[in-house]
């Protein structure tokens, strides 16, 4: 009879569990908000480099550390977030990261110097990188189960729509009013998501006794470790590896770091980060499979624009304008994909999302010089859809099937893997342009010789077009040079895209290993 009285209190008690308190929903959005503002933050400035460096009277290289300072930064803070959430609670550290990230917002809108400039981007990395992680582990620990296709959709689309909008909604702003309004913007709605958060988040309470126990040694080992890595993939590209003095020595620093850092997670008592978190297959698996998937979020997103303004020629606008078809294709198909979870095996949908990006990066391997706006449509459409499905699903199987208590730590690890991933794509695809342009370039030198028909016919036209002008064949040689150097550059292009399509076709194989997740609708945990 007791047994009885049991199952049916429990019964009754299920649906209150299972329904969404608003007041809750509406603070989880609210930190969504301030987790949109974190992740726009870095591309919206990367679309408008050249106006901050004209109004900070910086060189190119200072000027590329506006970035580099923001990105190394948010690298060494997203998983230390792990503990820190743990030690103060979802809302304090929230609104902590918030609050600092707006105020250092500030002080980057007022920056008069580039050193000023790269000292609040690092502090507004840094403070701000702890809103991404919390967001994820609240969505995975403050749902019911049955609710993951809803809340899994929205912290999707935002990882991967803001860095995809975030050229257009940079190249808006610095043309409508200045760069210094790319930071001003965060004042008010920074302020808005702080006060939001104090007011409604209770999802847990703090442990403060945690900070007694704070790694201070595998904290500067941490720094160490992927600092110096995020240093080497963003600078290594452009100065030879190491054939440049600072690159050579913060690789040597990311070594020593690393294996001090290892050393340390596994002998602390309270480690900064626990990596035992690895030993759950689906979130280790989820993680390789976040990490190649912000290869292609964060390269295909500085790809584009590249070519964009290398080859067309396109203001950061015009750039903006043609890569939001991305965008607005992601958020038609987020709640698709939510639909879908409850229906498919996520396993299955992972692949067919690494698929159908494969073949938007194939359909771009034949790219020239004229493809415009129309010729990119239906690229950048299938990888809005591929990052979605591949996306969403690798969030929910990582998460989603990892014990509540765990998930804190495991979200740190897995957004920095996301950023791993894009820094490790950037080096990767510099380096693949930067020397298949210059062997494009060694073979059209060959061919474009006194017995090439086509060359020659193309120089007597050039200069027949400077006659007049000054010394026509040397202007003409000199067009013809610039005909190939261009022509050098799409191919290389070209060969970045198809190694990314061969990359995402293999990857896509790789979700086989991933254990089968149970059911969104029907509840429970896969082991």
């Amino acid at each position: 009879m007791a047994n009885a009285t049991t199952a049916s209190s429990a019964m009754m008690a299920n649906p209150a569990e299972e329904r969404i308190a608003p007041k809750r929903l509406f603070a989880f959005i609210i930190m969504v908000f301030g987790m949109f503002m974190s992740i726009l933050d870095i591309q919206i400035v990367s679309a408008s480099l050249s106006e901050i460096q004209a109004g900070l009277s910086a060189s190119s290289s200072e000027v590329s550390w506006v970035q580099t300072a923001y990105l190394i930064a948010e690298v060494i803070a997203i998983p230390l977030s792990g503990f820190l959430s743990r030690a103060f609670g979802t809302r304090l550290l929230f609104a902590i990261s918030a609050a600092g990230f707006t105020f250092s917002s500030l002080l980057c809108g007022f920056a008069t110097t580039i050193e000023e400039m790269i000292l609040w981007r690092a502090l507004q990395g840094f403070l701000g990188a702890g809103m991404i992680p919390t967001v994820f582990a609240s969505a995975y620990t403050v749902f019911p189960r049955t609710k993951f296709h809803i809340v899994g959709p929205i912290i999707g689309l935002v990882a991967t729509l803001a860095p995809t909008i975030g050229p257009t909604v940079g190249g808006y702003i610095t043309d409508l009013m200045s760069w210094n309004w790319l930071f001003f913007i965060n004042v008010v709605p920074g302020i808005a998501i702080t006060l939001g958060v104090l007011a409604l988040v209770d999802f847990d309470e703090p442990h403060f006794e945690l900070l007694d126990r704070f790694d201070w040694w595998g904290l500067l080992f941490m720094a160490g470790f992927l600092g110096t890595l995020e240093y080497v993939l963003e600078e290594g590209p452009q100065y030879e590896w190491m054939q440049d003095t600072s690159v050579a020595i913060c690789a040597w620093i990311c070594a020593i770091s690393a294996i001090a850092f290892f050393w340390r997670v596994f002998t602390a008592a309270e480690p900064i980060v626990n990596l035992r978190t690895f030993s759950n297959r689906n979130f280790a698996i989820g993680c390789v499979l976040q990490f190649c998937i912000g290869i292609g979020l964060y390269g295909l997103t500085y790809i584009y624009p590249r070519y964009l303004a290398e080859v067309r020629g396109y203001s950061a606008l015009m750039i903006g304008e043609t890569m939001f078809v991305s965008g607005i294709t992601m958020f038609l198909v987020a709640p698709l994909v939510g639909r879908l979870m409850v229906k498919f095996d996520m396993r299955y949908m992972i692949a067919f999302g690494l698929v159908v990006f494969a073949i938007g990066s194939y359909q771009m391997t034949w790219i020239t010089r004229d493809y415009d706006f129309y010729e990119l449509l239906v690229p950048q459409i299938l990888r809005g859809i591929g990052m979605m499905f591949a996306m969403v699903p690798t969030n929910n199987i990582a998460l989603g099937t990892l014990a509540p208590d765990r998930v804190k730590n495991a979200s740190g690890l897995f957004n920095l893997m996301r950023n791993l991933g894009g820094a490790v794509g950037l080096a990767v695809i510099n380096t693949v342009l930067n020397d298949r342009t210059d062997l494009h370039i060694t073979r059209l030198q060959e061919r474009v010789h006194w017995g090439n028909a086509t060359a020659t016919e193309t120089l007597t036209m050039l200069q027949q077009k400077f006659q007049g002008l000054g010394d026509s064949t040397l202007m003409a040689m000199k067009q013809l040079s610039q005909i190939v150097h261009r022509q050098a550059v799409v191919m290389s292009f070209g060969d970045a895209f198809f190694m990314l399509t061969l990359f995402y076709l293999g990857l896509s194989v790789l979700v086989t290993l991933l254990n089968k997740p149970a059911s969104l609708a029907g509840g429970g945990d896969a082991h």
